[in-house]
């Protein structure tokens, strides 16, 4: 009878579990690519505690997920958190089923890591972020925007820093080699300093050298540092600029199986648009900008013979690269010196203020934008086919390279609000270019696994309590290039480390994010 009673006993304590919160009834994504099944999934402490079938506990919040995929948190590999501080919330991200994001991409990042990573503790952040040390930003602090090699001592100064970022949390190293001062450094500079990310287990993800005319010499280059630093490298917003080179991906993607075929650990991330968004300044030539963007710029193109020779290259970028061979192209998302221009054309301003639209103009505008301290551009030369072909490569990851946003402010590029949600409506259920499962895999497992970040991206029991939950049916992106102010349809929750952030329209401001860790 006593045998019997505590049998009884031990059989009540384990049906009543006690759990924070249960989403029960939906369809299970657990973002390794399998087949998905039904389950509930509980959560206690923050963690997944279990994934089961009828589970329940008396003081749980229940969610009703029928109908609905359940899956982890999309972790955004490229994103522009620099007005993370202007927007703790990070509610442009979240509002898209992100719950992580990695900064510091295209060799720009905050320095000292450490401390910066210190200020986000203490102010609290709405989801949950990691950092790149950005080449860019060390070399630098280091040389200044300087065309040379760098000295002995100055390499060993950047290697400090590099080294310095890792132990303070840098999952790697990024770089800008379109960017300045990046284009100034030689492939050995970028070998030596990755070196020292890899013997810390960090990755290397890269802005390429050219993304248009060079993109093939420029992936090759990339894979030579994969091999000459023994680095995970991640070819970052993979792409191919320039009706020029429309159809490359083929290639390039061939370099990348070709290299991984030999053992080199080559992977790529993208995003799902034909758009591109940076500075005006990428269809400049970087000698005009050595020693200063603005000033030094404004001085050479104020020499007539100078100023033809930055015209003639701009002219060549504006045909062959960013520009498309047509002004229509270039559209701004930012630009100080003419506000009212946000969300039009180079072609509408020429015309404004030139009279014809022709490419020697658009060039002339170029430089008097510069001269008044440039502008953001979004640029539509990407072909969709290649968006295609390089979505369905099994080592690619979705990435934004969306920067925060405020609702309503500026003209950004529709990325920063519909990725994820892109790729699931268009790309999935309209397209059929991938499944649902491989794309819940690409933005979920597939980008933790190449970060190596801790118990992350994946429904796994007793890992940290990161889910999305939406209709299939009607997930999409809303923001466009015209209105992109939108947030998504079809996200019915988000949950950051076992908090709902998301409920439906309604977002909770409550700051549950936390710093992102390599596995030990």
């Amino acid at each position: 009878m006593k045998r019997f009673a505590t049998i009884c006993l031990l059989a009540w304590c384990c049906s009543c579990t006690q759990y924070d919160l249960i989403i029960k009834n939906g369809l299970i994504h657990d973002g390794s690519g399998a087949a998905p099944f039904q389950a509930d999934v509980a959560i206690l402490d923050g963690k997944i505690a279990k994934i089961g079938s009828s589970l329940s506990s008396k003081e749980a919040v229940l969610i009703d997920a029928k109908g609905q995929v359940v899956c982890p948190g999309f972790i955004d590999v490229h994103a522009h958190l620099e007005p993370l501080a202007l927007y703790p919330d990070a509610k442009s991200h979240i509002m898209q089923g992100v719950t992580s994001a990695v900064g510091g991409p295209d060799g720009g990042s905050p320095l000292p890591i450490g401390a910066y990573l210190d200020s986000l503790r203490t102010m609290g952040i709405g989801l949950n972020v990691g950092y790149l040390i950005g080449h860019n930003t060390v070399r630098n602090h280091v040389m200044g925007l300087v065309d040379r090699k760098p000295t002995d001592d100055e390499l060993v100064e950047m290697k400090s820093l590099i080294q310095t970022s890792m132990k303070e949390g840098a999952l790697g190293i990024s770089t800008g080699l379109k960017y300045l001062p990046g284009t100034f450094a030689e492939t050995a500079e970028i070998v030596a300093l990755s070196k020292v990310a890899s013997s810390q287990h960090g990755v290397y993800t890269s802005h390429l050298r050219e993304e248009g005319l060079g993109l093939l010499s420029s992936v090759r280059e990339a894979i030579q540092i994969a091999n000459q630093a023994s680095i995970r490298v991640i070819l970052t917003h993979h792409k191919a600029i320039g009706e020029p080179m429309w159809g490359a991906s083929h290639q390039t993607l061939a370099l990348v199986d070709s290299a991984r075929s030999k053992g080199l650990d080559i992977r790529i991330d993208q995003y799902p648009y034909t758009a591109s968004h940076t500075g005006i300044s990428v269809v400049i030539p970087p000698w005009s900008l050595e020693g200063g963007r603005f000033t030094r710029f404004s001085e050479r193109a104020a020499d007539p013979i100078l100023r033809d020779s930055i015209k003639k290259g701009i002219i060549h970028n504006l045909i062959n690269d960013r520009g498309g061979n047509d002004l229509r192209r270039v559209q701004f998302a930012k630009i100080d010196w003419k506000p009212e221009y946000a969300g039009k054309t180079l072609h509408d301003l020429v015309i404004d203020e030139m009279g014809e639209p022709t490419i020697e103009n658009g060039a002339e505008m170029v430089i008097r934008i510069q001269e008044h301290r440039g502008a953001n551009c979004i640029y539509h030369v990407i072909d969709p086919d290649d968006v295609k072909n390089i979505m369905a490569h099994p080592m690619t990851m979705i990435a934004s390279d969306g920067r925060l946003t405020q609702y309503g402010k500026g003209h950004p590029h529709p990325r920063a609000y519909g990725t994820f949600p892109r790729v699931l409506g268009k790309y999935v259920r309209e397209e059929q270019v991938i499944t649902l499962p491989e794309a819940i895999r690409k933005m979920t497992s597939l980008p933790a696994e190449s970060l190596q970040l801790d118990s992350r991206g994946r429904l796994t029991e007793g890992y940290h309590a990161d889910i999305t939950i939406f209709d299939p049916k009607e997930i999409s992106d809303e923001a466009t290039f015209q209105e992109p102010h939108q947030y998504p349809s079809g996200i019915s929750y988000v949950i950051i480390n076992g908090h709902v952030i998301v409920e439906g329209k309604t977002f909770h401001d409550i700051r549950k994010g936390t710093i992102l860790k390599m596995r030990n």
